[in-house]
Order: C-alpha cells, then sequence, then structure tokens
C-alpha cells in the first residue's frame, strides 16, 4: 500500500462573522487557496492533478452544492480535473484529506488538492417548500449559518438544542469550570497573537485579493481570565449553572484552507518535498449532544491505526469549537495540555466550519516540522455527534527523538 504524504498548505486569514471577509463569495475564496496552492508548486503540470476534494459544511447558496468543481473551474484549472464536495459539517475538510489520502493509499490517485471553504456571514436563509401551492399561514425562514435547521420531528428533543446548551451539558457532565474555561480562552488569543508576531503563520497564509485582512480577525491580544469572567454566559444564565461565554466560544467565521497530498511520486510532480506522512485515520460517533466530545475516541483510534500511543505524541492541534469541549477532550485523553494548540485555536481565530480541518492539518505539520517531533494529532468536534483525528508523522524527524 502506498504511503500518504502532506506537501504543502495554505489558508486564508479567517475573517470574522460580517466583517473583512464578508463580501467573498464562499466559491471564490476557495479558488484563491486553489490558485495559490498551484503557485507554490514550483514544477507542477496541473494536468497531473488527479483530484480535488474540498468540505463545506452548507452548500445551499453560493457555493452551488459543490464547491470544490465551482473553485477549480473558477480557478482556471483543466475542465478534465474532477471536484467532489465533502459534507462533514466542521469536519468536512479532514474528511476531505483521509478521503484523499485514501486514494493515494490504494493507488487510485497520486496527487490531490484537499481543503475547504465557508462564508458564515453570506450563508442564505432557506424557506420549506410547502406540499401544496399558496398555503394559507404563515412560513418562516430558516438560518443556514449554524446549527440545526428544519429540524425532523421525530428527532429526540435532547439530541436538537443547540449547540451551546450541548456545551453545558457537556462541561457539567466533565466537570468543566468557568474558571478554566477563560484561562483556556486567553491562552488561545495569546497564543494566535505570539504566533502571528513571531511569522509562523507567513506561509501558512495567504491574503484574499481585494481585501485588507491580512490576520485572523478575532485575535484579541492581552486577553486574561479576570477580563473575561466579567462576561456573562450566552446559552444558560449563571444562576442556572451557565459557564459557556461569548469568549469561551468559537467564532462564526469566513475563510479557505487547502492542502497538497500525494504519494512519494508527487514530490517530482509538485517539486516538492513532503513534510508529513499521513500515518492514521479515526472516527467516531457520539450521542448529539454530546458531540464536543466526539474527537476522544476519533484520535484513539486513529493512533492504535498509526501503531503509537498518547506518550509519543509531541503536538496536537485540536479544533476548539468551544473551551469546555476542548478541556473535556485533553482530560479524556489524560495529556499534558501545553501540547495542544501551541499557536492559538479556533476561539482566537474562528471556524470556518469547512475550512478548519485542513487549517488543523496544515498547522500541525508546520509545527512537527518547526520543532522536529515527530509524532502529531489533528482532531475536530463535529454538529450531531461525530469526530474526526487525523496522525501525522515528521517524515523529517529522526526515528529515535525524544518521543519516539
Amino acid at each position: 500500500m502506498n504511503h500518504a504524504y502532506l506537501y504543502d498548505a495554505v489558508r486564508t486569514p479567517f475573517g470574522k462573522f460580517g466583517s473583512a471577509l464578508a463580501a467573498v463569495r464562499p466559491d471564490d475564496l476557495a479558488a484563491h487557496v486553489v490558485r495559490e496552492s498551484v503557485a507554490r508548486a514550483p514544477r507542477l503540470d496541473v494536468t497531473r492533478i488527479d483530484e480535488v476534494v474540498f468540505g463545506n459544511a452548507n452548500g445551499a447558496g453560493e457555493e452551488n452544492r459543490n464547491v470544490a468543481r465551482m473553485a477549480t473551474l473558477l480557478a482556471e484549472l483543466p475542465t478534465s480535473i474532477p471536484g467532489t464536495t465533502v459534507n462533514r459539517l466542521c469536519g468536512s475538510s479532514l474528511d476531505a484529506a483521509m478521503i484523499a489520502s485514501r486514494q493515494i493509499n490504494v493507488g487510485d490517485a497520486e496527487l490531490v488538492l484537499v481543503g475547504g471553504a465557508e462564508s458564515m456571514s453570506r450563508a442564505p436563509w432557506v424557506l420549506p417548500k410547502t406540499e401544496r401551492p399558496f398555503p394559507a399561514g404563515d412560513l418562516s425562514l430558516s438560518s443556514t449559518t449554524l446549527g440545526w435547521r428544519l429540524v425532523n420531528p421525530d428527532m429526540p428533543g435532547e439530541w436538537t438544542v443547540s449547540l451551546g446548551e450541548a456545551t453545558e451539558q457537556l462541561g457539567e457532565k466533565y466537570g468543566i469550570t468557568r474558571e478554566r474555561q477563560d484561562e483556556f480562552a486567553a491562552r488561545s488569543h495569546n497564543l494566535a497573537a505570539a504566533a502571528w508576531d513571531e511569522g509562523f503563520y507567513d506561509n501558512l497564509t495567504t491574503a484574499v485579493p481585494g481585501t485588507e485582512l491580512l490576520r485572523d480577525e478575532g485575535i484579541r491580544p492581552g486577553s486574561t481570565a479576570a477580563k473575561l469572567a466579567g462576561l456573562k454566559t450566552v446559552f444558560r444564565k449563571e444562576e442556572l449553572g451557565g459557564t459557556v461565554t461569548a469568549a469561551t466560544s468559537s467564532p462564526l467565521s469566513d475563510g479557505a484552507s487547502a492542502a497538497w497530498l500525494g504519494s512519494e511520486a508527487a514530490a517530482g510532480i509538485l517539486g516538492l518535498d513532503p513534510i508529513a506522512r499521513i500515518a492514521g485515520r479515526g472516527a467516531s460517533g457520539v450521542d448529539p449532544q454530546f458531540f464536543g466530545y466526539g474527537p476522544v475516541e476519533a484520535a484513539n483510534r486513529a493512533l492504535a491505526k498509526a501503531g503509537i500511543g498518547w506518550e509519543q505524541v509531541g503536538a496536537v492541534e485540536l479544533n476548539e469549537a468551544f473551551a469546555a469541549q476542548s478541556l473535556a477532550c485533553i482530560d479524556a485523553w489524560g495529556i499534558d495540555p501545553e501540547l495542544v494548540n501551541r499557536h492559538g485555536g479556533a476561539i482566537a481565530m474562528g471556524h470556518p466550519l469547512g475550512a478548519s480541518g485542513a487549517r488543523l492539518l496544515g498547522t500541525l505539520a508546520r509545527s512537527l516540522q518547526a520543532s522536529g517531533e515527530r509524532w502529531g494529532v489533528a482532531a475536530i468536534c463535529i454538529g450531531v455527534g461525530q469526530g474526526l483525528a487525523i496522525v501525522l508523522e515528521n517524515v523529517s524527524a529522526p526515528i529515535n527523538a525524544a518521543k519516539n
């Protein structure tokens, strides 16, 4: 079986809802990272691209249902290159990478461009069709920005609570205090700000033409747990046990990400050296209201596939949907929290649903490359109760490294 390698990754800076990237269509965001990926491959003959696989959690609007194909066409790549869009909600672009890596493993592809895009600012409202024309009653528009919509009445009510209320329940179940959440969120902002200041993200990001956004828009340097402690809870009143605030939740965001995955032979096609090998993959499901716990078993399964244990992991990129769910996962794994999101996370940088998985993968690969550690885990929780994870092996790390 062929090995699948990650050769490069790039993303846009992530914009806040209704702000710096709100005027940019999601298919244009995706097309931009496609063009940039091609431009960063010095020897690439674009006809050698076997497939484009992108993630997207919406698809109801300007993505036109298959944003991978739309982006490929808008980027003026040959029409012969096929494109498919994956929707596993928040995990969509990590799922895209998992699908592409399997194609490479079995020899169906040598080179695949993966990624994802989301404009939560431009997600449309939808109006359900009626069974008969001209209904006498009122109809309600539903937002496709985030969460459940047009819920099937047969779904149990405990499953269909809001993501925020679900996180309150998860935090309550695993004893995640408000104080820990505030500390975690402040750490995310300060690490993200430091990483940008130190130039860590310079080679991982590309500004969107026609915009002035050069950094992730949501980062607030100088955040402290003491400042965040003054914020009110938003999903459940404090007197009813609420602990989750806007500051301990990832913000609605816009952005796109992409990465080159390929076989060993893809190095010659791209003119790039591989950064990391995809060593293990894992998926899991949990009760929908405990969606935030999905990464726990997904990561454990990915590590088992890679043939290693948590004691060998040197870096973790865990998508910070909420501080409470991130802390619940870290506690369950029993790992040092300092291994997690050393360059900030989604609470600070944003979480454009379809783009976040590939963002995690690129950040993890470059983090391992910079530190010299051999093994890393990228993991993400998914609404309606799922989790995904990928284990990366740093191909330049010495086999007898300290954490081997």
